[in-house]
């Protein structure tokens, strides 16, 4: 039922925000029966679609975060958006064939169409099998696609191991991104999460480079506050000894 209602749901953002024609296009997509032309809609979804920002109405925002909690699409395009509403359509009942045909179109994927298929992990079924490949998209360079994973996408905390999930808020340090836009990131908070993270602040600091606040809110739930004064203030020696 929650997957009908959220079909339902971004089915109606994208009437509004597509033209007559692309709609009637779109809404005769998705039928797993010809693996060929789901592909090809996939692919050329932003020739039909346009790019144009979405826009949501206030209820609809409020239903999206009620259906699915940790989520947002606000910002989103409307290729993105029609990419993940084709990827809810096809039949489920076999799991092989449907995590076969996605597996697929990641295999074959440019930089926008990967966008799209990891802001579909909220949305997908089977969450289970999609893991390995949210880690792997993880260790991506590719800025746009670490957000699609990252930024109000509540996937990752919900399926993640803690070695993954830490491994993306050190990812998320790393490149810079803007911690407050991770769902999950005070929830899935853990001891080694803020060790890998203290001795992450520490060589930032004695290399006389500034460090994301957010490492205190996330490192503070674990290490004792005394440490964490002392290596905002940048005493070494009193860590080390």
């Amino acid at each position: 039922m929650l997957a009908e209602e959220l079909k339902t749901l971004l089915a109606s953002i994208l009437k509004q925000n597509l033209t007559a024609d692309a709609w009637a296009w779109l809404s005769v997509q998705g039928d797993f029966s010809n693996v060929t032309a789901f592909n090809a809609a996939f692919a050329v979804m932003p020739r039909k679609t346009g790019k144009a920002l979405i826009w949501l109405t206030t209820e609809q925002k409020e239903m999206l975060g009620r259906l699915r909690p940790g989520s947002s699409i606000d910002g989103w395009r409307a290729d993105r958006l029609a990419r993940v509403w084709l990827l809810q359509q096809p039949d489920t009942t076999d799991q092989d064939k449907y995590h076969r045909t996605l597996e697929n179109l990641f295999s074959a994927a440019e930089m926008n169409e990967l966008v799209s298929l990891y802001s579909a992990f909220p949305f997908l079924h089977y969450p289970e099998v999609w893991v390995e490949r949210c880690a792997e998209g993880i260790r991506s360079n590719i800025g746009t696609v670490l957000e699609a994973i990252m930024y109000h996408n509540p996937y990752p905390a919900e399926n993640l191991s803690e070695a993954a999930w830490n491994q993306l808020i050190l990812k998320a340090f790393f490149t810079e991104k803007n911690l407050t836009l991770i769902t999950g990131v005070d929830q899935r908070a853990n001891a080694e999460l803020s060790r890998i993270l203290l001795d992450y602040g520490k060589e930032r600091w004695a290399a006389g480079r500034t460090v994301d606040p957010m490492l205190w809110v996330i490192a503070e739930k674990f290490i004792d506050s005394q440490i964490i004064n002392e290596l905002k203030q940048g005493h070494w020696e009193k860590l080390e000894a």
